[in-house]
């Protein structure tokens, strides 16, 4: 029914222009930001496993920090290890030469001197391997005892560095003498079993570091896989959203269109009056 009170072709077209005008909008945002959901009312569930998916990640690249950052630790203490097997060898070495009746007891004292100055270079070393400012190898630190590294996004995923002392009291060479032929023979096996003990510190700290790497790779294949998740339910599908982008703007236009010919109705109604 023809009306000049209620222009409802013009409502229509007002209702269509906000609707198709809302949807341009909305796949203009979508395209600058690259995102398929930039309001929770876009995908409320996506949205929410979206979420958790990067809060993982964030987790995961900071593990691969950690597990970095562990693998320097065991690469500085197995450097300081690696100098007081080389010490020990030199040592047992000394200690060779002066168990041998051949060596004069003045030749011994020479070679018991530079034994006393390999002793403390032991502990120079086990104190001086140091990783931001603590000592890895005499047992002052916390690595002695045990430290759990995060190598994953729960709180369980973790690996424990545990170093051994490596000082020259704990591996028993502290009181050797070898200033006489009878102390150099005995400090024979003590300076064996040192070097024993100081090559299964290496293997374990080798063993630890092998499972560290191990670990970030395993870090790097889940990471990577969890962002090509996150973009499956995230980011943006540009052809199909510059393609709705094209749609809203080509009806926008046609309800402006309408609008502005609606508008004009109720004057054409007026002139059946004159």
């Amino acid at each position: 029914m023809p009306a000049i009170n209620t222009n409802t072709a013009a409502n229509a077209a007002v209702r269509y222009l906000n609707i198709n005008s809302a949807q341009e909008s909305s796949s203009l945002s979508k395209l600058s930001s690259g995102s398929r959901i930039t309001s929770a009312s876009d995908d409320a569930a996506g949205l929410a496993i979206s979420t958790r998916i990067s809060s993982d990640v964030t987790t995961l690249q900071q593990a691969a920090t950690n597990a970095s950052q562990a693998t320097a630790i065991l690469q500085t203490a197995d450097g300081g290890a690696s100098n007081i097997s080389d010490i020990l060898a030199r040592m047992k070495s000394l200690a060779s030469e002066s168990s041998s009746g051949t060596t004069t007891n003045s030749s011994r004292s020479y070679i018991q001197s530079e034994f006393s100055q390999l002793k403390s270079e032991i502990d120079s070393i086990a104190t001086g391997t140091r990783y931001s400012g603590q000592s890895l190898l005499d047992g002052s630190s916390v690595f002695s005892s045990g430290v759990s590294v995060l190598v994953g996004s729960s709180g369980s995923d973790t690996i424990t560095i545990q170093l051994s002392s490596l000082t020259s009291s704990s591996l028993g060479v502290g009181s050797l003498d070898i200033s006489s032929q009878t102390g150099a023979t005995s400090a024979l096996s003590t300076l064996d079993s040192a070097i024993d003990t100081v090559s299964g510190a290496r293997a374990n700290i080798g063993a630890q570091e092998s499972r560290f790497n191990f670990s970030s790779d395993s870090i790097s294949t889940q990471t990577q896989n969890l962002q090509s998740a996150n973009s499956a339910i995230k980011d943006v599908d540009i052809a199909s959203e510059q393609a709705k982008l094209s749609s809203a703007e080509v009806k926008t236009q046609a309800a402006v269109s309408a609008e502005s010919a609606a508008n004009q109705m109720p004057q054409y109604l007026l002139k059946l009056l004159s």
